[in-house]
């Protein structure tokens, strides 16, 4: 009985001490790396972060795919905000933003942006640049606010047809992903997950490895898949991506982007199409090219650009080329008299 009472009072210990470095370093972390950007209040309780580089118009605006954050567009905006205005945000439930209160669904998010954009006096027009799911928010933000778009770039959009309903083999899939989560959470309120990452980014990646494995069901395949698109990131933005992945809120957020997508599916896959809008379409190299009929359905004034070195992650892969796409998509929207001021 002495026994069990000890073990009891030493995880007790244990677990409040890490509650405690929890909430200490959730602190640093928001003094430390979040003077970059300012805070955008959308409506009351609910606050966005937001990330400016540049001057010029159409301002450029970067959506981040599923689970990221204005981080994943960094290296990307400082390059493209040597010739036009630039802004990027981190989505409700991720980053330095408010946890999200509605389903993370592209119409959703395409409002909360929009009001973003107005409380923080940016102005249109805009081309919109996004990535992955991020592809399908700037769609339904043309859909929804077509006077205030010139121009958009995709960089492999989510296609539909690959998850569920219409894809039903990939349930398993997210049904992974949830549990991971589900335990992930409760680890990041006691400052497990903030010793893994931290580790991940400043210590032998054995150490990281070994903790994932102990702590999180399939956290190996999952630490490995993750960690390869990160170390294409500019190395000054990996300790604010581990702030973020440190904090129990990341997860939660994640969960609820996972558990929208069969909902967003359905919500795009009968989108219209976008009218009297140029886009341009980034694809894979890897991967199967959209077929015309594909491309119609996005718009109807679409171009489609094979990223013949890259993977999903083309702006990671080949930035010249994202850089580059934004650039003529900018020289191509901007009427000469606005292009001569800037």
């Amino acid at each position: 009985m002495r026994i069990a009472l000890w073990i009891l009072g030493v995880a007790a210990i244990l677990i409040s001490t890490g509650f405690v470095y929890q909430c200490i370093g959730s602190y640093r972390d928001r003094r430390r790396y979040a003077g970059a950007g300012r805070w955008v209040t959308i409506e009351p309780g609910c606050r966005l972060y937001l990330f400016e580089q540049g001057l010029g118009a159409p301002t450029v605006l970067f959506e981040a795919g599923i689970g990221a954050t204005n981080l994943n567009w960094r290296h990307i905006q400082q390059k493209v905000s040597h010739f036009a205005g630039t802004a990027s945000y981190d989505r409700c439930g991720l980053g330095f933003s408010s946890p999200c209160r509605t389903a993370r669904t592209p119409a959703n998010i395409a409002v909360e942006l929009h009001n973003l954009l107005a409380r923080a006096e940016i102005k249109p027009p805009y081309i919109l640049v996004g990535h992955s799911f991020g592809g399908l928010v700037m769609r339904r933000y043309a859909l929804l606010y077509p006077g205030e778009v010139s121009g958009l770039v995709l960089v492999d959009p989510m296609r539909c047809e690959e998850w569920p309903p219409l894809d039903p083999s990939k349930q398993g899939q997210l049904d992974l992903g949830k549990r991971l989560i589900r335990y992930a959470q409760p680890i990041a309120l006691c400052g497990v997950t903030r010793l893994a990452v931290t580790s991940l980014f400043h210590r032998p990646k054995k150490i990281s490895g070994d903790l994932a494995g102990a702590t999180i069901p399939g956290g190996r395949h999952v630490l490995s898949r993750i960690t390869s698109e990160v170390g294409k990131m500019a190395p000054e933005v990996w300790p604010v991506v581990a702030a973020h992945w440190s904090r129990p809120g990341f997860y939660s957020g994640m969960r609820s982007h996972i558990a929208s997508i069969p909902d967003t599916v359905r919500e795009m896959h009968d989108a219209d199409p976008i009218q009297n809008i140029p886009v341009l379409v980034l694809t894979p190299g890897k991967s199967v090219p959209l077929t015309e009929f594909c491309l119609s359905r996005i718009g109807d004034n679409v171009q489609q650009i094979i990223a013949a070195a890259s993977e999903h992650w083309i702006h990671l892969d080949e930035p010249d080329l994202v850089v580059g796409s934004i650039q003529t998509m900018a020289a191509a929207v901007t009427p000469p008299s606005i292009a001569a001021a800037v």
